[in-house]
């Protein structure tokens, strides 16, 4: 795999980390921000997940990331966010020499060999946040593709239209079938839940299903 392909995955990381970013909110009787504690956990388990397959549990990387991403503070995403920067750096500069992070990128070619990873260690809350970050980054690759809107005026600010809207419009243009649509937008329920930890409303089996889900309808509608 080239650099290329491991760079937009951390981009793509790094996208969810700036969804966690968004949700900071201030804590009464304190100097702090939170973040929400669903997206928090997942973004943290992806972030792991990805660096553990390209360094290993030993690079100081991962070491960092699992000490700096510890809480819920906006300090800790904020500081999670600056360590996947430099990763990225270094790999865009072609510095990425692990033999087992090579290796290990031939083997998980994208994220939804990595979703289907973390399922198989028991994590369905990643696994969906993960999935559900990849099946919408596709839709809006769709979008640009077929010249649909991704965006939305509000009070004269352009604003990114969200998943659920996209896929609305790609149905009606016909970039995909009314019962893919259904199908999408039962995925993206499934994700939201993840996201904000409503954990025991969907189960493991439900998540693996949502994995061959998306890896078919992403295969049958390229951008």
């Amino acid at each position: 795999m080239d650099s290329e392909r491991i760079v937009a995955r951390i981009d793509l990381l790094i996208a969810l980390g700036a969804k966690v970013k968004a949700t900071e909110q201030a804590v009464s009787g304190t100097s702090w921000r939170n973040v929400d504690h669903g997206l928090n956990r997942g973004f943290r388990s992806a972030v792991l997940s990805f660096i553990e397959l390209q360094y290993g549990k030993d690079h100081t990387y991962y070491e960092e990331f699992s000490k700096a991403v510890a809480g819920d503070r906006d300090t800790h995403i904020h500081a999670g966010l600056a360590i996947l920067l430099a990763i990225r750096e270094e790999v865009e500069g072609g510095w990425l020499q692990s033999v087992r992070g090579l290796v290990a990128a031939e083997i998980f070619a994208d994220f939804m060999d990595m979703a289907a990873h973390l399922l198989s260690n028991g994590y369905k809350d990643a696994a969906a946040v993960m999935i559900g970050a990849t099946l919408e980054e596709h839709l809006r690759r769709l979008a640009t593709a077929t010249s649909v809107p991704t965006e939305r005026e509000v009070d004269g600010v352009p604003v990114p239209k969200k998943a659920e809207s996209l896929n609305a419009d790609l149905a009606k243009a016909e970039v995909f079938s009314k019962l893919d649509q259904k199908a999408v937008t039962a995925w993206l329920d499934l994700r939201n839940k993840a996201a904000h930890g409503k954990y025991s409303e969907y189960e493991k089996g439900q998540v693996e299903l949502m994995c061959q889900g998306v890896t078919d309808f992403m295969a049958r509608v390229p951008p």
